[in-house]
């Protein structure tokens, strides 16, 4: 294990006594001084060459950061200062809750994990890009901003909440300053790996181990014998904002760019007629993501399933009685996703929301992040799917931020963290509230596995792995003996898939004969 990924473990176990939740957005650059990574904007200013720009910092002090990056690079930081990196709020296209307003982790969002950062900035805001300060306080200006957090890998993986509130490493050095390189999987793994409270809690498809992995049975595209590939690769950054984010999360960094990061940019012959070596597999492109076949399991590093506030990690009740800490939570590896179309719209709890709105009585969860799409609309993607205990207002419903500093760092006692919460967001202390299991989906497009592991066709049709029946639209429009009568004969019943193949390659029948969906791309009648 790499000198890095120990600094990191170490540091995700404990922060000022507890354990500390990180909760970030996207893959990290800053891009100052340009080259690999940087901010894509095409300026002149800060773009030196990798000699001239070591040399340029080989004076500098610790004790005058920031200050000294600020001196050549105060336009960048501006930049930094507007993106939802920094800001943890942006405009939020993609949502179909909310889409007018801005949303983000600093204010509105609720998940299945932390719920919501209200009452515990000191805690949640470890992993802001920060110095120690929230974006929206008084005095947060650029010297606020922590260059070093992706220009310095050493720095990066140490940083923690000083006794003086600041973020920063408890011993640094001048060296910090003086090295500085563009962006590298370290620096963006400090925070995104260990989202959620630690490594690989949260996004089950990042993790420490993609830092310095070697497999690509692990990770295809991110493992140091092969690809190599650092997050910029993908996540492209123009003037400090980035593409790419999970279907989870809120803002859209560039709006202008969008969202998606999409596999056809480096595999553009992967979406054309011939594609893949079969006709199968090329009939599936415009309704399955590259996703759905190419991870056929996902937390190669054991990932959050649930989670309960009403008991400690240890199993202790959350009454006062023990030692602060982590809530309750199940991890397991080497899960098999769960599939949903998606058309890349989410509907994403945000506090306050009456979420009777969603409440699911199939499954009697109550969702915080849940894909938009059907078998009409959307591609099939593979989703993580997480649940956790978690409490909600009795008369009105509304989904409780427990004050989780009270929780992780202070006694420890769930019900006087929810008295805090409740106060929080205008409520009586003593308001009546149960608990409920929330659900959430998370988009997995990280650990693709080298193409002679994709998904085969009884993987989906006719295996354990999904019912497109039951779970995905593919039912009949109505009885057999009704429906196929309708055109010919009562015949024998063959196997389902002589039987597709006749009337869809054979016939050239549309989907909808059959269905209640069509497939136009496939230009049958």
């Amino acid at each position: 294990m790499s000198t890095i990924r120990k600094r990191l473990i170490t540091n995700s176990i404990q922060v000022g006594g507890s354990l500390v939740c990180l909760i970030w957005l996207l893959s990290f650059s800053l891009g100052c001084a340009g080259g690999d990574g940087g901010s894509g904007s095409g300026a002149s200013e800060g773009r030196v060459e990798e000699a001239d720009r070591v040399s340029a910092h080989d004076d500098l002090l610790y004790a005058d950061y920031p200050g000294n990056c600020l001196s050549c690079h105060a336009a960048k930081a501006q930049e930094m200062l507007q993106t939802t990196h920094y800001q943890w709020v942006g405009q939020a296209p993609d949502m179909v809750n909310g889409a007018s307003i801005l949303q983000g982790k600093l204010t509105n969002a609720v998940n299945s994990y932390c719920i919501n950062i209200e009452g515990n900035w000191q805690m949640c805001g470890t992993c802001h890009i920060g110095r120690g300060q929230r974006p929206d306080d008084a005095g947060s200006d650029l010297e606020n901003i922590d260059c070093l957090m992706c220009h310095n890998s050493d720095y990066a993986v140490q940083r923690i909440r000083l006794d003086s509130g600041t973020m920063g490493i408890a011993d640094p050095d001048d060296s910090l300053v003086r090295n500085i390189h563009a962006p590298n999987r370290a620096n963006c793994l400090a925070c995104h790996a260990k989202a959620g409270g630690g490594d690989g809690v949260k996004r089950g498809d990042l993790s420490l181990a993609t830092i310095d992995n070697a497999d690509r049975h692990f990770d295809v595209h991110m493992n140091i014998d092969r690809s190599d590939l650092n997050c910029q690769a993908c996540h492209v950054f123009e003037d400090h904002k980035v593409i790419g984010k999970g279907s989870d999360l809120r803002p859209t960094d560039d709006p202008d760019r969008g969202s998606e990061v999409s596999c056809l940019t480096c595999h553009s012959d992967k979406n054309s007629p011939n594609g893949h070596d079969t006709d199968k597999i090329n009939d599936h492109v415009a309704r399955v993501a590259c996703q759905s076949c190419h991870i056929p399991e996902f937390a190669k590093t054991a990932t959050e399933t649930y989670r309960d506030w009403r008991a400690h990690h240890d199993g202790s009740p959350a009454d006062g009685s023990a030692t602060p800490g982590h809530p309750y939570s199940e991890k397991i590896a080497n899960l098999i996703p769960v599939y949903a179309f998606w058309n890349r719209t989410s509907d994403n709890a945000l506090l306050g929301d009456d979420a009777s709105r969603t409440y699911d009585a199939r499954t009697d969860t109550w969702p915080t992040s849940r894909p938009v799409g059907d078998v009409t609309a959307g591609k099939l993607y593979p989703f993580k799917y997480k649940t956790a205990m978690q409490p909600k207002t009795r008369a009105d419903h509304r989904l409780i931020p427990l004050d989780t500093y009270e929780y992780l760092s202070v006694t420890g006692n769930v019900a006087t963290a929810i008295e805090k919460g409740l106060t929080t967001i205008g409520y009586q202390a003593d308001t009546v509230y149960d608990w409920v299991i929330t659900d959430t989906y998370q988009l997995l497009n990280h650990g693709i596995e080298p193409a002679s592991n994709a998904l085969s066709c009884n993987d989906c049709h006719g295996g354990s792995r999904m019912d497109l029946q039951v779970d995905f639209g593919y039912q009949l429009k109505a009885d057999p003996a009704t429906l196929c009568v309708q055109c010919h004969g009562r015949e024998d019943d063959d196997p389902f898939g002589e039987i597709h193949d006749e009337h869809v390659n054979d016939r050239n029948y549309d989907c909808s004969r059959c269905h209640l969906f069509s497939r136009p791309e496939r230009r049958l009648r």
